[in-house]
């Protein structure tokens, strides 16, 4: 029962969507209907800027360390590891929201960093380099969330919840980034670079 709680309230956490409604509140728009319709941080600073895309990215990580810490609570460690995931299912698929959502990325750096701070900073590390070699978002959360399962067993020597539930969260994360694949494959994926207006 303590873990379904955890898994209930933190998927109504995660679908809390932060680049809906501070995008709805600062300009009065629907950030899915700018740039490439994706509700998270990476379009909300692409389409609106630089302020809004990291406090987007902020209260994603901050959303992901709140229901971490609530299932930690309630269910201990194996409640914080089904908190993050169910917090990425309600930031991907909010019901608030008719379901539409963000990719995940932000959740996922969040409930790294709540489960493992060593683990978290070497993600930010690899997602760096990978970023400064191909300016590519995408291209980065994808290498990062496929490198976390490896790092984390490294840092940990076994196998244990956490990396099962986050092993999960790496192919949702993945499947969300589908159409990102294919531009990557095709050569047609854009180079990330803020916007200076907030007109789109």
């Amino acid at each position: 029962m303590s873990l379904l709680l955890s898994a209930v309230i933190s998927y109504l956490i995660g679908s809390v969507n932060s680049a809906i409604l501070l995008v709805r509140g600062f300009f009065h728009k629907d950030i899915r209907s700018s740039g490439s319709g994706n509700a998270g941080a990476t379009n909300a600073g692409r389409s609106y800027g630089a302020g809004v895309g990291v406090l987007t990215l902020l209260c994603d990580v901050l959303k992901a360390v709140a229901s971490c810490a609530v299932g930690r609570a309630l269910a201990g460690e194996n409640g914080q590891a089904v908190a993050g995931l169910f917090c990425l299912v309600g930031h991907c698929w909010p019901v608030f929201f008719h379901f539409r959502g963000g990719k995940g990325m932000a959740v996922g750096a969040g409930t790294v960093f709540f489960l493992d701070l060593r683990a978290g900073l070497i993600m930010v590390a690899v997602f760096a380099v990978v970023f400064l070699i191909g300016r590519r978002v995408s291209l980065s959360t994808i290498v990062t969330a496929l490198a976390f399962p490896a790092v984390y067993y490294a840092l940990h020597r076994t196998f244990d919840v956490n990396l099962a539930l986050t092993a999960v969260m790496v192919v949702l994360i993945v499947f969300q980034h589908r159409s990102n694949i294919a531009r990557i494959l095709n050569g047609t994926e854009p180079k990330f670079a803020f916007k200076h207006t907030g007109k789109k």
